[in-house]
């Protein structure tokens, strides 16, 4: 297996450190090479693990936390370090808070209330049911693929398979998996010009504040998910919709129309975006390390160990934001109530303190402590099981049928230091 291009080496990159003053997280610039996120994060660990970084008006600065032993704290913590003043990077008002709060951005007994109406479809008794099915998704997402011989990995495989899962849980047509797609590049690429219909932050942005991730592409998603409400309210229907709009929340108290229209849209981004950038990720570096693809392909029994590492490797979701409630020491640092407390996941998934020889990919690495999901948090992903699943019987699927794989062009990244995400990755292949 060979690559037809050399893409940069982080750990050459790493040979020549990068300054603690040429650090600056908030630089969406920083995050298109994939080189120098990672040189960022190597000399914070290092110099500055809890550091205070500027961040262009309206934003006020934030302290990014890059070792995995202070995130696990802070991810532990939520009374102190709150997720109810948002997850993300964006500073936002009571009114913003009122109308775009979804479950990431709730605490306590609502949150957990709120995650209770949904997380019996996302445990293991359903999941494992879903067996069968995902093979066959698999299957035929990969003989359309394969069959081109040069194809885009990113838009034939990553997208397409764990968009049609989606479509199954939400029962919705296939047909609208394309219009799924495209929500979530809108939604979560809001810092891409590729992606975005308004830029985060820009002008325009102004008149969509009161809109998840400031995107007008979230109307579209409202209306599609009011309509799918509409036909299942007081039905007997066991998918995603149909739970949200006819179970009763722990707690007692029913969804709004608010909470649904939040709750839908997380759907819709959170179950498509993650588990495809972590394919392409994946399949990226299997080619940059294709001693590691022969491996799996001689002994394909490391599969379920290596989905770990992809995990690590790939860290789909650079950081979650959460706000100090108190006054609080971290890492040596002060950081006062209200100030916004970053959680690097990705950076935590190369501490030297919890993985020996993090630069290496290794589909046999054991005890893999990585902080892809969060970490001891009320709020560690919801699907997670079924990401790994769909992962897992990916690579089972498709390794077997490579005889050969190479690179076929540059391998754009999606312009934000929120996703870490790949937009393209053109293939060619031989089958076995």
């Amino acid at each position: 297996m060979t690559t037809s291009a050399h893409l940069p080496s982080v750990r050459e990159a790493l040979q020549e450190p990068l300054p603690l003053a040429d650090v600056d997280l908030a630089d969406l610039g920083n995050f298109t090479d994939g080189v120098t996120p990672w040189r960022m994060f190597h000399t914070l660990r290092h110099e500055d693990p809890v550091h205070w970084q500027p961040e262009d008006a309206p934003n006020s600065g934030f302290w990014a936390v890059t070792r995995h032993a202070d995130i696990a704290r802070v991810d532990r913590d939520a009374e102190t370090f709150t997720s109810t003043r948002f997850v993300n990077l964006e500073e936002v008002d009571d009114d913003q808070i009122k109308t775009r709060a979804s479950i990431l951005e709730m605490d306590g007994v609502r949150h957990r209330a709120l995650r209770s109406v949904i997380q019996r479809q996302f445990g293991a008794g359903v999941i494992n049911g879903y067996t069968d099915f995902l093979r066959g998704l698999t299957a035929t997402t990969l003989d359309a693929a394969l069959a081109k011989g040069t194809f885009d990995f990113v838009a034939d495989v990553s997208a397409d398979f764990p968009i049609n899962v989606l479509a199954r849980l939400l029962d919705v047509p296939p047909e609208d998996n394309q219009k799924l797609i495209d929500w979530g590049n809108r939604i979560i690429g809001n810092t891409d010009p590729d992606y975005a219909d308004v830029l985060l932050h820009s002008e325009e942005s102004e008149k969509y504040r009161h809109l998840p991730f400031r995107s007008p592409a979230s109307l579209e998603v409202f209306e599609y998910g009011r309509e799918l409400a509409r036909q299942r309210r007081g039905g007997d229907g066991t998918d995603l919709v149909s739970r949200l709009v006819n179970a009763t929340p722990r707690d007692g108290v029913p969804l709004s129309a608010q909470d649904f229209d939040n709750y839908f849209l997380l759907l819709v981004v959170a179950g498509n975006e993650t588990t495809r950038h972590t394919i392409s990720h994946s399949m990226l570096a299997l080619l940059q390390h294709p001693e590691q693809l022969a491996r799996l392909q001689q002994d394909p029994s490391l599969i379920p160990v290596a989905v770990e590492e992809f995990l690590r490797w790939a860290s789909p979701v650079y950081h979650f934001r959460r706000t100090a409630t108190r006054d609080v020491e971290l890492g040596g640092k002060h950081i006062k109530e209200g100030e916004k407390v970053v959680m690097w996941f990705a950076s935590g998934n190369r501490d030297e303190e919890v993985f020996g020889n993090p630069y290496d990919f290794d589909v046999a690495r054991q005890n893999n402590d990585h902080v892809t999901f969060g970490k001891g948090s009320p709020h560690l992903c919801l699907g997670n099981l079924l990401a790994r699943t769909e992962i897992r019987i990916m690579f089972e699927e498709l390794i077997p049928r490579l005889a050969d794989i190479r690179l076929a062009g540059d391998v754009p990244r999606v312009r934000s230091n929120f996703v870490n995400g790949i937009k393209k990755l053109p293939v060619e292949v031989t089958l076995a």
